[in-house]
């Protein structure tokens, strides 16, 4: 029997508890955090509404990946708070949201029709979230320098 996408563990990981970091400092202490626990090429980056990753990406281009979204996120995301990355587990994260600033409708509180994150970061492979939004040029681009 073949698993459908509403049971793929993707998707139920999904749709689990996400904690914000709210603050950017708590934000530069999640990045440390994270990187240390990069051991191996099994993290897929999925840019919602650019086509699912079929494979993991290596240590490097996730590194690269976290330097230049961080950098986007404090130049486009201009609040002196952070509250657009959410993450299953702060100390061990295998899940990872991370809302466009450009796209954040109502990204936290309650929402019939809730943005889909710009961008995840997994250990799971993904299924298409199959998203509505508009993705700009811009973005388009920005994400194009990655593969």
């Amino acid at each position: 029997m073949t698993e459908t996408i509403q049971e793929s563990p993707f998707l139920i990981a999904y749709k689990g508890r996400f904690s914000s970091i709210l603050r950017w400092h708590q934000l530069d202490q999640f990045w440390q955090t994270f990187k240390a626990l990069i051991k191996d090429d099994q993290w897929y980056i999925y840019a919602v509404g650019q086509g699912v990753p079929h494979k993991t990406v290596s240590q490097e281009k996730l590194l690269h990946f976290i330097e230049e979204i961080d950098q986007l996120l404090r130049k486009d995301h201009t609040e002196d708070y952070c509250g657009i990355v959410y993450v299953d587990d702060k100390e061990n994260p295998s899940f990872i949201k991370i809302f466009d600033p450009n796209n954040l409708g109502v990204s936290c509180g309650y929402s019939d029709n809730p943005p889909a994150p710009g961008w995840i970061l997994s250990k799971l492979t993904p299924v298409d979230l199959q998203s509505k939004e508009l993705i700009t040029g811009s973005r388009k681009r920005w994400w194009k320098k990655f593969f």
